[in-house]
Protein backbone atom coordinates (compact mmCIF):
# COMPACT_ATOMS: atom_id res chain seq x y z
CA UNK A 1 0.00 0.00 0.00
CA UNK A 2 1.34 3.13 -0.81
CA UNK A 3 -0.17 6.63 0.38
CA UNK A 4 0.01 8.22 -3.05
CA UNK A 5 -4.00 9.66 -3.91
CA UNK A 6 -5.52 9.97 -7.85
CA UNK A 7 -7.38 12.74 -8.56
CA UNK A 8 -10.42 10.61 -9.60
CA UNK A 9 -11.84 6.88 -8.80
CA UNK A 10 -9.83 4.40 -9.91
CA UNK A 11 -8.42 0.34 -9.23
CA UNK A 12 -6.71 0.91 -5.81
CA UNK A 13 -4.16 -1.74 -7.86
CA UNK A 14 -2.89 1.46 -10.15
CA UNK A 15 -2.06 3.37 -7.03
CA UNK A 16 -0.27 0.68 -4.95
CA UNK A 17 2.00 -0.53 -7.94
CA UNK A 18 5.50 0.81 -8.00
CA UNK A 19 9.30 0.40 -9.41
CA UNK A 20 11.16 -0.52 -6.42
CA UNK A 21 14.62 -1.79 -7.00
CA UNK A 22 15.21 -3.56 -3.88
CA UNK A 23 14.79 -7.07 -5.08
CA UNK A 24 15.20 -10.43 -3.03
CA UNK A 25 17.35 -12.65 -5.27
CA UNK A 26 15.61 -15.94 -4.80
CA UNK A 27 14.11 -18.11 -8.05
CA UNK A 28 10.54 -17.39 -9.45
CA UNK A 29 8.58 -20.62 -9.48
CA UNK A 30 8.20 -21.30 -13.14
CA UNK A 31 4.60 -21.56 -13.06
CA UNK A 32 4.72 -18.24 -11.12
CA UNK A 33 6.72 -16.75 -13.97
CA UNK A 34 4.44 -17.54 -16.81
CA UNK A 35 1.22 -16.34 -14.91
CA UNK A 36 2.97 -12.77 -15.67
CA UNK A 37 3.86 -13.41 -18.72
CA UNK A 38 0.31 -14.94 -19.85
CA UNK A 39 -1.27 -11.59 -18.88
CA UNK A 40 0.66 -9.83 -20.71
CA UNK A 41 -0.27 -11.96 -24.01
CA UNK A 42 -3.34 -10.92 -23.34
CA UNK A 43 -2.91 -6.99 -23.78
CA UNK A 44 -5.20 -4.61 -26.37
CA UNK A 45 -3.19 -4.37 -29.77
CA UNK A 46 -4.05 -2.57 -32.84
CA UNK A 47 -6.02 -4.55 -35.22
CA UNK A 48 -5.00 -7.33 -33.17
CA UNK A 49 -1.61 -7.64 -34.27
CA UNK A 50 0.22 -8.90 -30.58
CA UNK A 51 3.64 -7.45 -32.17
CA UNK A 52 5.80 -8.21 -28.67
CA UNK A 53 7.65 -10.76 -27.99
CA UNK A 54 9.57 -11.62 -24.56
CA UNK A 55 13.02 -12.76 -24.24
CA UNK A 56 14.25 -13.69 -21.23
CA UNK A 57 16.78 -14.94 -18.58
CA UNK A 58 16.55 -16.51 -15.06
CA UNK A 59 19.05 -15.79 -12.80
CA UNK A 60 21.86 -17.72 -13.13
CA UNK A 61 20.46 -19.72 -16.46
CA UNK A 62 22.90 -19.63 -19.55
CA UNK A 63 21.81 -16.24 -20.25
CA UNK A 64 21.67 -14.09 -17.76
CA UNK A 65 25.24 -12.56 -17.37
CA UNK A 66 24.69 -11.33 -21.12
CA UNK A 67 21.03 -10.19 -20.34
CA UNK A 68 22.53 -8.10 -17.12
CA UNK A 69 25.33 -7.01 -19.17
CA UNK A 70 23.56 -5.04 -21.87
CA UNK A 71 21.87 -3.06 -18.92
CA UNK A 72 23.93 0.69 -17.92
CA UNK A 73 25.95 -0.06 -14.94
CA UNK A 74 23.16 1.99 -12.45
CA UNK A 75 20.72 -0.70 -13.40
CA UNK A 76 23.14 -3.58 -13.15
CA UNK A 77 23.75 -2.39 -9.32
CA UNK A 78 20.36 -3.53 -8.29
CA UNK A 79 19.06 -5.40 -11.56
CA UNK A 80 21.13 -8.24 -10.14
CA UNK A 81 18.99 -9.43 -7.71
CA UNK A 82 15.78 -9.60 -9.56
CA UNK A 83 14.79 -13.29 -10.62
CA UNK A 84 14.23 -12.86 -14.42
CA UNK A 85 15.19 -9.85 -16.81
CA UNK A 86 12.97 -9.41 -19.94
CA UNK A 87 13.84 -7.64 -22.74
CA UNK A 88 10.07 -6.70 -24.67
CA UNK A 89 10.69 -6.74 -28.50
CA UNK A 90 8.49 -5.41 -30.49
CA UNK A 91 7.38 -6.77 -34.61
CA UNK A 92 7.72 -3.48 -36.85
CA UNK A 93 6.24 -5.26 -39.68
CA UNK A 94 2.61 -6.11 -39.78
CA UNK A 95 0.72 -8.14 -41.85
CA UNK A 96 -3.29 -6.88 -43.09
CA UNK A 97 -4.63 -8.64 -45.50
CA UNK A 98 -2.33 -10.63 -47.19
CA UNK A 99 0.05 -7.07 -46.86
CA UNK A 100 2.96 -6.28 -45.36
CA UNK A 101 3.59 -2.83 -43.75
CA UNK A 102 5.18 -0.75 -41.30
CA UNK A 103 3.33 -1.27 -38.28
CA UNK A 104 2.51 2.30 -36.40
CA UNK A 105 1.38 0.42 -33.08
CA UNK A 106 4.22 -1.69 -32.30
CA UNK A 107 5.69 -0.11 -29.28
CA UNK A 108 2.24 1.52 -28.20
CA UNK A 109 1.30 -2.19 -28.22
CA UNK A 110 3.97 -3.05 -25.72
CA UNK A 111 3.33 -0.61 -23.58
CA UNK A 112 0.00 -2.10 -22.90
CA UNK A 113 1.58 -5.62 -22.62
CA UNK A 114 4.21 -3.89 -20.42
CA UNK A 115 1.58 -3.16 -18.18
CA UNK A 116 -0.76 -6.07 -18.09
CA UNK A 117 2.58 -7.82 -16.60
CA UNK A 118 2.96 -5.25 -14.22
CA UNK A 119 -0.18 -5.31 -12.88
CA UNK A 120 -0.28 -9.06 -12.88
CA UNK A 121 3.01 -9.10 -11.25
CA UNK A 122 1.75 -6.90 -8.66
CA UNK A 123 -1.07 -8.64 -7.66
CA UNK A 124 1.03 -11.77 -7.34
CA UNK A 125 2.81 -10.09 -4.82
CA UNK A 126 6.12 -9.57 -6.97
CA UNK A 127 7.65 -6.54 -8.24
CA UNK A 128 8.57 -5.39 -11.74
CA UNK A 129 11.06 -2.84 -12.60
CA UNK A 130 10.90 -1.11 -16.55
CA UNK A 131 13.77 0.28 -18.34
CA UNK A 132 15.03 1.60 -20.97
CA UNK A 133 18.67 2.31 -19.27
CA UNK A 134 20.40 -0.53 -21.41
CA UNK A 135 22.74 -0.88 -24.10
CA UNK A 136 20.36 -1.73 -26.92
CA UNK A 137 23.47 -2.89 -29.31
CA UNK A 138 24.02 -5.55 -26.99
CA UNK A 139 20.94 -6.76 -26.03
CA UNK A 140 19.81 -6.90 -29.75
CA UNK A 141 23.19 -8.83 -29.80
CA UNK A 142 22.17 -10.84 -26.67
CA UNK A 143 18.83 -11.67 -27.91
CA UNK A 144 19.84 -12.74 -31.75
CA UNK A 145 17.02 -10.23 -32.30
CA UNK A 146 16.08 -10.85 -35.98
CA UNK A 147 15.19 -7.87 -38.76
CA UNK A 148 12.15 -5.84 -38.81
CA UNK A 149 12.09 -6.23 -34.70
CA UNK A 150 12.96 -3.68 -32.48
CA UNK A 151 14.09 -3.70 -28.77
CA UNK A 152 12.03 -1.99 -26.40
CA UNK A 153 12.94 -2.03 -23.59
CA UNK A 154 14.25 -4.54 -20.13
CA UNK A 155 12.10 -5.80 -17.04
CA UNK A 156 13.29 -6.84 -13.82
CA UNK A 157 10.79 -8.97 -12.26
CA UNK A 158 11.41 -10.80 -8.80
CA UNK A 159 10.22 -10.91 -4.94
CA UNK A 160 10.12 -7.67 -2.84
CA UNK A 161 14.06 -7.23 -1.33
CA UNK A 162 15.44 -5.06 2.00
CA UNK A 163 16.13 -1.67 1.10
CA UNK A 164 19.08 -1.99 3.19
CA UNK A 165 20.55 -3.53 0.52
CA UNK A 166 20.69 -0.77 -2.00
CA UNK A 167 23.12 1.66 -1.82
CA UNK A 168 22.31 5.03 0.03
CA UNK A 169 21.51 6.99 -3.41
CA UNK A 170 18.98 4.01 -4.02
CA UNK A 171 17.66 3.71 -1.14
CA UNK A 172 16.65 7.33 -0.72
CA UNK A 173 14.40 7.15 -4.00
CA UNK A 174 12.99 3.53 -2.86
CA UNK A 175 9.40 5.06 -2.84
CA UNK A 176 6.53 5.37 -4.68
CA UNK A 177 6.91 8.45 -7.55
CA UNK A 178 3.97 10.88 -7.42
CA UNK A 179 2.68 12.01 -11.33
CA UNK A 180 2.17 15.26 -12.31
CA UNK A 181 -1.89 16.37 -12.45
CA UNK A 182 -4.06 14.53 -15.02
CA UNK A 183 -4.71 18.54 -15.53
CA UNK A 184 -0.80 18.61 -16.97
CA UNK A 185 -1.55 16.03 -19.61
CA UNK A 186 -5.24 16.39 -20.98
CA UNK A 187 -6.46 18.78 -23.50
CA UNK A 188 -9.98 19.42 -25.09
CA UNK A 189 -9.78 19.33 -28.73
CA UNK A 190 -5.87 20.82 -29.28
CA UNK A 191 -2.70 21.79 -27.27
CA UNK A 192 -2.83 25.15 -25.25
CA UNK A 193 -1.09 28.09 -26.53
Amino acid sequence: MTDRKAGHPILPMMLDRWSPRAFDPRPIDEEVFFSVLEAARWAPSSFNYQPWRFVYALRGDAHWEAFLGALIPFNQSWACNASALIFIVSDTIMEAYGEKKPSHSHSFDCGAAWMAMALQAHSMGLITHGMTGLDFEAAAKAVNLPEGFRMEAAIALGYPGDAAQLSDELREREVPSGRRLLTDSLFAGEFPS
